[in-house]
């Protein structure tokens, strides 16, 4: 892969100033303080907020403490949706930090999957990354890890060690120079104004003719709704990790620096906030 590695790293090193507050119709036997943290882009809400979680049991009486789940502005929050992805769909326009309210009862089943530990959170994961391995390469680079190369690539997400797991994750990133990419790009597009989760079909990097397929390309099939028609003033931003890359980006360096660790191109398609 080409090597912009202060790019993965930019990516890797994305943090979201947060706010937890416990939602007021919990029973406390005192007031509970907000908890503040930094969360990471690239991570999963459920292996990073164990702090959070032990910091309003102090407070919440013992007997009404259920899973913890939590919620932004009525909106249960999916923890099997990257960090990243959830606040640029959900919040990309709030004043930060970022204000997430903390329940221990009434968990909504309909709207979240349950977490009770980590071990669901790694299955999740790798589970993932063998789904993009099989659109990039027939799964032939993850099928040719060992159980160890796995754990490495689980331990560097939830360790945040960048350099522990790129050095597995660079493998997934390659591809024969002679095919200019990889088979398959594996993406999603998820958007607010959509009953669908998200957009999720077979696209390649490069076009029949042998040129390099680019963002604005992708979103052209996939979601034409996402981009203005001429003379229209745009109505939609385009995001991948808080930030919106230019249309004309090839869409290979977007997969191979802008992906999440999981290995999926995840973009936010969100209305323009009116000013």
């Amino acid at each position: 892969m080409a090597d912009d590695k202060d790019v993965l790293r930019d990516v890797w090193f994305g943090r979201i100033p947060t706010c937890f507050i416990l939602n007021q119709d919990e029973v406390t036997e005192r007031e509970a303080e907000p908890y503040y943290l930094l969360l990471p882009r690239v991570s999963y809400l459920t292996l990073v907020t164990d702090k959070v979680k032990k910091h309003f049991h102090k407070v919440v009486r013992t007997d009404d403490v259920e899973e913890m789940w939590l919620e932004y502005e009525g909106t249960p929050l999916k923890w099997h949706y990257p960090i990243g992805v959830l606040f640029d769909l959900h919040a990309s326009n709030t004043v930060l930090p970022w204000s997430i309210t903390v329940h221990f009862k009434n968990f909504p089943d309909r709207d979240l999957l349950h977490c009770p530990s980590n071990s669901v959170i790694e299955a999740h994961f790798m589970s993932s990354i063998k789904e993009a391995d099989a659109l990039k390469h027939k799964s032939q680079v993850v099928n040719d890890m060992q159980k160890k190369d796995h754990k490495q690539l689980w331990m560097g997400l939830q360790n945040d060690k960048f350099d522990q797991f790129w050095a597995m994750n660079r493998k997934l990133m390659e591809y024969p120079t002679e095919e200019g990419g990889f088979r398959y790009i594996p993406f999603r597009i998820y958007q607010t104004m959509s009953d669908r989760p998200f957009i999720q079909k077979l696209f390649r990097p490069v076009s029949p003719e042998g040129n390099m397929h680019t963002l604005g390309d992708l979103l052209k099939e996939m979601c034409p709704a996402a981009l203005p028609n001429d003379g229209e003033q745009k109505r939609y931003q385009v995001v991948i990790h808080g930030i919106e890359p230019l249309l004309e980006t090839p869409l290979q360096w977007l997969s191979e620096h802008l992906s999440h660790p999981d290995n999926f191109l995840h973009i936010c398609v969100t209305p323009v906030p009116s000013d």
